[in-house]
């Protein structure tokens, strides 16, 4: 049976390891496999406590890397690009210290980011965005952790929105060190059959990350999501599917996220429904 996970953004942001004591037990408990744990700030939550409380509970982790306003890997000056470097390898230590085989995100510039770029300016922007991701996979390679590359919407960045954009942009770089992240949120506005994305993708998948086409509980929606399992099966990618949802009860990460309105009865609701949903996709 696939591991289905859980972001902790479906209840609080930033995380802190307060939070993350009274979440996980709750998590384990309803059935989930699996939570992400994402690293808004270093310090915000310590990795140590949270490999000892999820060994504890039987859960496996995942990490989501978070890309504000500052972090940028590409045109942007060279002590912003260095720092957001030290960030994300710091991302890599935390992963390999609670056993995630991924660190999943935009991990190329900040969300919201856009601007227009010609053909040429696009090549040029990838070839940038290879040499300064370059380390920071080295890095991860070494500590046998992949950084997953996601493609995200075209309201939140232009520089990559499919797979196919994010497999020419990732080209040349060890696969043992990257791969891409993937989204139904995002696959669902960007791409053409979101299930042939996946597919593409191929080894290159190293995280999922699972919502309903509104970001709420999967399976109450209009996304084809017999097809996207038998793409995941098709490709042999084995982690889990992680619900990635956000709460409209934090001011800061609703706007972000665009979370207008309440997305389920309750979040408790939205992670045990979609939880449910999820499983009947292995049946």
């Amino acid at each position: 049976m696939r591991p289905i996970g859980v972001n902790t953004w479906v209840w609080v942001s930033p995380l802190t390891d307060a939070d993350l004591a009274e979440l996980a037990p709750r998590i384990a408990g309803w059935g989930f496999d699996a939570i992400e744990l994402p690293i808004e700030n270093p310090g915000d939550w310590d990795p140590g406590r949270a490999a000892d409380l999820l060994a504890g509970l039987g859960l496996a982790a995942s990490v989501a890397l978070v890309m504000p306003p500052g972090r940028e890997l590409v045109a942007a000056p060279a002590g912003t690009v260095a720092e957001t470097q030290r960030y994300l390898r710091h991302c890599v230590d935390v992963a390999a210290r609670v056993g995630a085989p991924a660190v999943g995100g935009p991990a190329y510039a900040s969300v919201g980011r856009t601007w227009r770029l010609t053909g040429d300016e696009r090549r040029a922007i990838y070839a940038e965005l290879r040499r300064n991701l370059l380390p920071v996979v080295e890095y991860a390679a070494e500590r046998g952790v992949r950084i997953a590359v996601e493609p995200l919407n075209r309201y939140e960045t232009s520089l990559l929105n499919t797979v196919e954009q994010a497999l020419d942009a990732l080209d040349g770089l060890p696969a043992q060190g990257c791969g891409l992240a993937l989204d139904t949120y995002h696959l669902n506005i960007e791409e053409k059959d979101p299930a042939g994305a996946v597919r593409a993708a191929g080894s290159m998948l190293a995280h999922l990350q699972v919502c309903g086409t509104d970001r709420g509980a999967p399976g109450a929606d209009h996304f084809d999501w017999p097809a996207f399992a038998a793409a995941v099966r098709a490709v042999g990618h084995t982690g889990p599917l992680v619900i990635e949802s956000f709460t409209a009860a934090n001011q800061t990460i609703a706007t972000a996220a665009s979370i207008w309105r309440p997305l389920a009865r309750s979040q408790d609701a939205l992670a045990t429904d979609g939880l449910a949903f999820l499983r009947t996709l292995e049946e």
